[in-house]
């Protein structure tokens, strides 16, 4: 491994995070901000809950009471009058159905005067969730998605309508109460109604696009579910407003800024990266191919979020999968990497941000009897890059507006 290229490496990881924590972000919503003459209730749901809760009653001073829900490892400590959760992520579990439940609870005897502070950001889809089948269909049904590379909105489109409290029937559980939504987004274009199975947005997809998804996978569905994907969500919500306080664009624009501090020409590719993983690297790896004689010091950034299609049973995730791919591609040729990492600071089921390959990695990978090939077959990336130190290892961040990729050359 390049050491230096690594320190480089870091640095942008770290610059380009603490640029969307969502802190300011937060608080930057609620500094005019409004909440009526009644009682202020908070609900947070999501991979970043803890950390926008605790912003929130930090500006606020107080609030009524409030739940949060957010994954495992996620919760930092007590927050005053707030009751946190730790429940599942990718999948729900009976602690993402318990705390909604206390959510559902909390907003469900409110009044016109009372106001529902919602804070929201992505993996919420797994985290809030009051199904409508039973759970254990709906854990089958959420693998399924996953294990057949469903892309986001897919999943979302199909997981709305299984659910009491995404498609905007949050906000009906809420109302008469108003509900005011801050948005961490990490789904591409920003869609509210998308983003953590929009619970308190009008939902824009319909029953016969969630038969259309169901069919293009084959995905099993009980007679149940199948009846509930008749049922259309609501299209109107006159209870809310919503800020959209973060996304992928902000994560690639620190990424540059921080390139272009280390002396590199940052040139971003995309903001809408969404394509297979181990695609993107090996993309990613032959425009640093094109571009390994100019002579030029240059930065290439990808955001969004790619798919992994499971063919083995290893350990990895989408970021870690894209920078192995692209370890073949650029080997040998000085001063070339790449890195990707989730701005969650969890790859898929892991405990690695992401992961890193240099110029080195593809020799160190076959010294160690690691053939990179396999590795992705198996879906293994998190055991390869750990062997060479390639894993990128943040801990949970508290943010959550989707994946950058960084290729550097020169």
């Amino acid at each position: 491994m390049d050491k230096k290229l690594r320190r480089i490496a870091d640095e942008i990881v770290k610059s380009s995070l603490e640029a969307v924590l969502p802190d300011e972000a937060v608080q930057r919503a609620l500094r005019t901000w409004q909440p009526g003459g009644g009682r202020t209730f908070l609900v947070a749901a999501g991979k970043a809950a803890w950390q926008m809760a605790r912003a929130a009653v930090d500006a606020l001073g107080a609030v009524d009471g409030g739940v949060v829900v957010t994954k495992y490892d996620h919760v930092r400590g007590e927050i005053p009058g707030i009751r946190c959760y730790e429940a599942g992520h990718p999948v729900p579990d009976e602690n993402s159905f318990a705390a909604t439940a206390a959510a559902l609870d909390l907003v469900g005897d409110l009044t016109a005067d009372d106001t529902v502070l919602f804070l929201l950001s992505g993996g919420g889809s797994a985290l809030f969730e009051q199904p409508l089948v039973t759970g254990k269909e709906l854990r089958e049904i959420t693998e399924q998605l996953l294990a057949c590379g469903a892309d986001i909105v897919e999943m979302n489109t199909i997981r709305k309508r299984l659910s009491a409290v995404k498609g905007g029937r949050f906000a009906l559980a809420c109302a008469p109460a108003r509900v005011y939504s801050i948005v961490l987004s990490d789904i591409l274009g920003d869609p509210l109604d998308m983003i953590a199975s929009g619970p308190a947005s009008p939902d824009r997809s319909t029953c016969a696009q969630a038969r259309e998804i169901v069919t293009k996978y084959g995905i099993q569905l009980s007679e149940k579910a199948q009846s509930l994907l008749q049922e259309e969500t609501p299209k109107e919500l006159g209870n809310v407003t919503t800020m959209i306080t973060g996304s992928v664009r902000e994560l690639c624009a620190a990424a540059a800024a921080r390139c272009a501090a280390l002396g590199y020409d940052p040139i971003l590719l995309t903001d809408q990266l969404a394509c297979e993983a181990r695609e993107a690297g090996s993309f990613l790896a032959g425009i640093l191919r094109t571009h390994a004689g100019d002579g030029k010091k240059l930065a290439y950034i990808a955001g969004g979020e790619t798919v992994v299609h499971l063919t083995g049973k290893g350990k990895g995730g989408r970021n870690q999968e894209l920078a192995l791919a692209a370890a073949p591609g650029i080997s040998g040729i000085r001063g070339a990497a790449v890195f990707s990492v989730g701005s969650d600071g969890t790859d898929g089921p892991t405990d690695a941000a992401g992961g890193y390959v240099d110029y080195t990695s593809m020799d160190e990978l076959t010294d160690s009897g690691i053939d990179v090939f396999d590795v992705l077959k198996n879906n293994d990336a998190y055991h390869a890059l750990g062997r060479i130190g390639g894993l990128i290892m943040t801990g949970p961040t508290g943010t959550n507006v989707n994946d950058v990729a960084v290729a550097l050359i020169g």
